[in-house]
């Protein structure tokens, strides 16, 4: 009898114990840090400077998991739906039009790296002698030919409409004082025309392709505080979590710093 009683004295106080444990969550939950980060990037230049975060993380005590994606719309999907933390792959444009498209409730946390758009030519080595009716080769898509023309705006040659935007398109012109002609092409295919004309708007990935190094080879190109520059994103509610606030300090390391510079050697540029 008495071990019976001992018995179910010991059961009770077993779910008495795991009942504080689940009320008083604040006073037995792991700490943060005990649980990795689950990071969510594309594969390439950002899962590269993710395993750089990594270990500088580790070293102030946070975990990270680098979760790799092969395309542009489930690190946005997963991120939304909790399955990861954070994500760092994309520009605060590209998550805004898939926030007015999906309703996803995120936000960006911190910039990141950009690959800078720039202004190339095989002719020209500065935009000051620059002849009028000069040819200039910008990219044919919506978002990377506004692009484009925000920066020819941005070194003087163009002026665009007030209200033009991200979006801003060749009909937005106001101001051509040289009368330049604007030619779009194929992004993939500008690399190729630069015998064939003045300047041209490069996106960095073609340009690596070409052998063409951004810091190096491009008269213009455009800066840090681009709109363009990448982000870390994460779910709105979550944006004052201290983890993830640590995981942005190690990302703006000067540790992380020197191994952009030293591995992608201009074709990546820091936008913090």
């Amino acid at each position: 009898m008495n071990k019976w009683v001992k018995s179910t004295a010991f059961a009770l106080s077993l779910v008495f114990t795991l009942g504080l444990a689940g009320c008083g969550g604040s006073q037995t939950a792991k700490p943060a840090n005990d649980k990795p980060l689950k990071i969510g990037v594309t594969a390439g230049p950002h899962a590269e400077i993710l395993d750089a975060v990594k270990k500088v993380a580790e070293k102030d005590g946070l975990k990270i998991e680098v979760v790799e994606f092969n395309d542009y719309i489930q690190p946005n999907v997963a991120l939304n739906q909790g399955d990861i933390d954070l994500n760092s792959f994309q520009h605060q444009p590209y998550l805004d039009n898939i926030i007015a498209d999906r309703k996803f409730e995120i936000v960006s946390l911190a910039k990141t790296v950009i690959f800078p758009m720039g202004i190339y030519s095989k002719k020209v080595k500065n935009i000051a002698v620059l002849q009028p009716g000069a040819t200039i080769a910008i990219p044919n898509d919506p978002t990377n030919g506004g692009r484009a023309l925000l920066l020819l705006e941005k070194i003087g040659l163009i002026k665009l409409k007030p209200n033009a935007g991200l979006k801003a398109a060749v009909t937005d012109i106001t101001e051509n004082v040289k009368n330049l002609k604007i030619r779009e092409l194929d992004a993939a295919q500008i690399p190729r025309s630069l015998d064939d004309i003045d300047l041209a708007a490069i996106n960095t990935n073609y340009a690596m392709t070409a052998g063409l190094v951004p810091t190096k080879d491009a008269i213009a190109l455009e800066d840090p505080n681009s709109p363009y520059a990448n982000i870390i994103a994460v779910r709105t509610k979550d944006k004052e979590n201290p983890a993830f606030q640590k995981f942005v300090k190690a990302y703006h390391s000067e540790d992380v710093k020197k191994f952009v510079q030293e591995h992608f050697k201009g074709s990546v540029v820091t936008a913090w």
